[in-house]
């Protein structure tokens, strides 16, 4: 089931995000991402009033969204929930009309680009020193575009 994010989904997104990332999100993050007017977001869970075992969002401006985070929990991997959340998402961005879509992720995370490539996302650019390592070191971020018309 996909659902759009409430304020009382910020916990868990919170939990969802530190296990996935080396610096995750705080529960005042995602609240102010929720809460404001440019951000789109859903959620996935496996029944109605089941935990969210994953979400994603984006930021809106002038016609062009970028994603901002889509996690999926650990344990709920390789069920089609990323497909799922992923799909939807394009959707709801054309209905509001955004022509482009851009995200940017680590150029280490082999199983992602190949997700990514798979919806018609393509390098655009890179950053380096962008994401920390846990030896210290920063990796490189791939940012990703596509039209979406």
């Amino acid at each position: 089931m996909l659902r759009d994010l409430k304020m009382e989904d910020a916990p868990r997104l919170a939990r969802l995000h530190a296990k996935s990332f080396h610096r995750g999100w705080g529960e005042d993050e995602f609240e102010q991402l929720i809460a404001n007017a440019s951000t789109i977001g859903e959620g996935a869970a496996f029944s109605e009033r089941g935990a969210l075992q994953g979400f994603i969002l984006s930021r809106i401006a002038a016609g062009e969204a970028e994603i901002l985070s889509i996690v999926v929990d650990v344990a709920s991997r390789r069920r089609g929930v990323a497909r799922a959340l992923l799909s939807h998402h394009l959707d709801r961005l054309r209905e509001r009309s955004i022509r482009e879509l851009f995200l940017e992720v680590d150029e280490a995370n082999a199983v992602a680009l190949a997700f990514y490539e798979n919806f018609g996302l393509k390098r655009v650019g890179r950053r380096g020193s962008y994401y920390p390592r846990t030896s210290g070191e920063r990796g490189a971020a791939l940012i990703l575009g596509r039209m979406l018309d």
